[in-house]
């Protein structure tokens, strides 16, 4: 008899994650909260249907986070079945601005196609047209310490 995975079960692995419905967006949401990234690091290529952003974000799964300092990774975050993207509060013309996201949200019209909002600090958001919802998560560094030394806070 086989035991149901745990979420301790990951270790501290890099994650390698893809949503393909609700629920798992859900999931890339939650860990990619506060992730950090220049504007810069922002690309939308039309003719693959791919907008991608390369983060650094909190590993809000790190089990050892009691062991040591907050830590970050980079990862990519890509949206694939892009068939527009519009922004609003986003300065496009500063590359060095720094951007932090602050959620996901995807919004169907018609099935399997939706909006996909992404929404930033400071009143900033970005608009994904997609034909299907295709999100991939994967960490591409080692884990660093986080610079501040400590997690986000949002107050209630």
């Amino acid at each position: 008899m086989s035991d149901d995975a745990k979420f301790e079960d990951g270790r501290e692995a890099p994650l390698n994650l893809g949503a393909l419905d609700t629920d798992d967006l859900a999931v890339i949401a939650a860990l990619t909260q506060d992730a950090v990234f220049p504007a810069s690091e922002m690309r939308w290529e039309r003719r693959a249907a791919r907008f991608a952003l390369l983060l650094n974000r909190v590993r809000w799964e790190d089990a050892g986070k009691g062991r040591h300092a907050p830590e970050r990774v980079q990862s990519v975050l890509m949206f694939s079945n892009v068939q527009a993207v519009a922004s609003q509060g986003v300065s496009k013309g500063d590359p060095d601005t720094v951007l932090s996201l602050l959620g996901l949200q995807f919004d169907p019209t018609e099935a399997p196609s939706g909006t996909l909002t992404l929404t930033l600090a400071g009143d900033g958001a970005m608009r994904l047209t997609v034909e299907a919802l295709e999100v991939t998560l994967k960490d591409v560094t080692r884990p660093y310490v986080a610079p501040s030394r400590k997690l986000p806070h949002h107050p209630d």
